[in-house]
């Protein structure tokens, strides 16, 4: 009895996905990730904010779209959870310029030269 209980407990401890720290993906660019088996469904909280593209059964790519958190659930076809994480898109630490008027801002990548990011017609509400 103690160890089917035991084998139990395991099984449990293998197939629930651990907590995993936030995924931080720049505003335009993207972060590859290996999942642990083949992908079924996906799904994206808030596509606003990031996108996930599928490179192959096991590998997948979080694009940053815009400014925020957001939540990424990676299914098998089993309905195992294999990749369950929130996903935090910023600006780059470096070579980006925001200009916040009242309460519009746009974003300009910078390198060399200080391009608007996006469509330049569309401005961004600051919440």
């Amino acid at each position: 009895m103690l160890r089917l209980a035991v084998c139990a407990l395991a099984g449990l401890l293998i197939a629930a996905p651990a907590a995993a720290a936030p995924l931080s993906v720049y505003l335009d660019q993207g972060s590859k990730v290996r999942l642990p088996g083949a992908a079924r469904n996906v799904v994206v909280a808030n596509p606003r904010v990031a996108d996930v593209n599928l490179l192959g059964a096991q590998d997948l790519v979080v694009i940053g779209k815009g400014y925020g958190v957001t939540n990424v659930i990676v299914t098998d076809a089993q309905g195992r959870t294999l990749f369950d994480r929130d996903i935090v898109v910023s600006a780059p630490d470096q070579g980006q310029v925001s200009y916040i008027r009242g309460a519009e801002t746009r974003a300009f990548s910078c390198s060399p030269r200080c391009e608007p990011v996006g469509d330049p017609s569309a401005r961004r509400r600051v919440p």
